[in-house]
Formats: C-alpha cells, sequence, structure tokens
C-alpha cells in the first residue's frame, strides 16, 4: 500500500516544512468510504480520519477532521468554533472554496486557512491518517508534526456512541 509514485501537494508542504509522513496509495483498489479506506490500507479505522467543511450560520468556514467510523456532531462542532449552528457545505461549494474535490479534501494546503478542530479521539495514536489532497492518496504524521503546517484545536466534535 505504500507508495511514492506520485507526490501530491500535501506531501511537498509538508516536505518543505520538513515534516515526517509516510504516504499511502489506494488509488487502485475502488474504494470510496472512509471505512473502507481503513481497511484497504489495513489500518485501525479510529486513526484515519476524514477532512470535512463546514459553514456556520453567520456564513464562516470551518474545517473538522473525524475519525473515519464516526460522525461529526453538528451541534458539538457549533460550539467548538464558538457558533451557534453548522452545516456542511454543499459538494460543488468544496473545489472552490478549498482547491480540493469530495473524496480527496485535506486539511492541508487549502486554498485558505480556515479555523480547523480535529476530534479530541486523536491523542490517543502516535500518528493519524488523513487525506493527501488526492482521492487514493493518504499521509501519516503526528500531531506534533502537523502544528508545523496547521494551526488547530482538539476537542470532543463526534456524535457520542451509546
Amino acid at each position: 500500500m505504500k507508495n511514492n509514485v506520485e507526490k501530491t501537494n500535501v506531501m511537498r508542504i509538508l516536505e518543505q516544512k520538513k515534516i515526517p509522513y509516510t504516504s499511502y496509495c489506494y488509488a487502485d483498489t475502488g474504494v470510496v468510504s472512509g471505512i473502507e479506506v481503513a481497511a484497504a490500507l489495513r489500518q485501525n479505522p479510529r486513526q484515519v480520519f476524514k477532512t470535512l467543511v463546514t459553514i456556520s450560520g453567520s456564513g464562516h468556514n470551518y474545517v473538522f477532521l473525524t475519525p473515519v467510523e464516526r460522525e461529526l456532531d453538528l451541534k458539538k462542532a457549533a460550539k467548538a468554533v464558538g457558533e451557534k449552528n453548522i452545516s456542511m457545505i454543499k459538494s460543488k461549494e468544496l473545489l472552490p472554496l478549498t482547491g480540493y474535490i469530495h473524496g480527496g479534501c485535506s486539511p492541508v494546503g487549502m486554498k485558505k486557512a480556515f479555523q480547523t478542530v480535529i476530534d479530541a479521539s486523536a491523542q490517543n495514536f502516535d500518528t493519524i491518517i488523513f487525506s493527501a489532497g488526492k482521492i487514493g492518496y493518504q499521509v501519516e504524521t503526528s500531531l506534533k508534526e502537523l502544528k508545523k503546517v496547521l494551526k488547530f484545536q482538539l476537542e470532543d466534535i463526534v456524535v457520542s456512541q451509546t
């Protein structure tokens, strides 16, 4: 699964900042959902994060990273960023806003820096895995290293499991 065939902009940014990372490619597997990606990479789905872009009632955009097996709790997410409410942006708005398409959206290298919140469960792992900015590619690095290239806060932002 690991391969360095094609570099994405995210990988270039990490290299420019001298951030160690591992890259994964699953482009030839046909998997789509985050859970399928984690399975294709033979990784813990709690350690593989999806990037979600939202808009608040006040018109501000926010980025949230949650484990692929969990769902973003919109109320918790709104509270984490000090908003009354937030909702997911429409798929067609993603590319013009971030420079990324649905399924290949990374928190690193967006057109503009948005307030970013990573689910607090990320602290349970030495590293997390997230999109490398292109469908079929993921990168893995530590939160400590990620801080060098992305400003984020850690909060409980997922729907509670019953």
